[in-house]
């Protein structure tokens, strides 16, 4: 039986929050996978899990070059956002089975996405089937994560957990995870995220 997905967008809009400790932790975030993508250079990108294609289009206006070919992925792409830069191509799909060849990408990112699904070892193996130089992937680090949302006074009845979260992934457990797939080329760690950069394993 095929673990099942939840379609989750945002709770919020991280990405234009007006409040300035959010914006100062997303710059930290945002700089982390810009910095990793930079470092590649990729002719190739596939974003899976890409919600309203906010993230994948930031990375491509800020590169250097645009990639050849630049592909995001949801279970719907009902909730794409206009006026992205029109060189995405989005199409549905499900991160269990990528509707994509052996090594088809440069660069495979999915971001924000693993503690949403059931099986994320499955997920983060098929991500790594697709991936030709390398998989960036992100998570929310925990209990800082929770920690945090209940100092501002969030989610309080579910001990700080965001609604949708149903893996809760410490520092040192996502690498573990990552190399079961992945051999680790990169991590940085903004408050409160972990961003890991792998190679995928022969």
């Amino acid at each position: 039986m095929q673990p099942t997905e939840n379609i989750v967008g945002n709770v919020y809009d991280k990405y234009e929050t007006r409040n300035p400790i959010a914006r100062y932790l997303m710059s930290g975030f945002i700089n982390a996978v810009t910095g990793f993508y930079n470092q590649l250079g990729p002719d190739t990108v596939l974003e899976v899990g890409c919600g309203e294609g906010r993230l994948i289009h930031l990375l491509i206006e800020q590169a250097a070059k645009l990639p050849r070919q630049i592909v995001g992925c949801d279970l719907s792409i009902d909730y794409i956002e206009p006026d992205l830069n029109p060189a995405i191509q989005f199409e549905a799909a499900s991160i269990y089975k990528l509707p994509f060849h052996d090594d088809q990408f440069e660069l495979v990112i999915c971001c924000e996405v693993l503690e949403h699904i059931e099986n994320p070892a499955a997920g983060l193996s098929e991500l790594a089937r697709v991936a030709k130089q390398a998989v960036l992937i992100s998570t929310p680090r925990e209990p800082l994560w929770r920690i945090l949302n209940m100092a501002r006074g969030k989610y309080l009845a579910n001990l700080g957990n965001t609604p949708g979260h149903i893996q809760h992934f410490s520092r040192a457990e996502l690498i573990a995870m990552a190399q079961q797939h992945l051999t680790l080329l990169g991590l940085r760690n903004p408050m409160p995220w972990t961003v890991l950069l792998g190679r995928p394993i022969a």
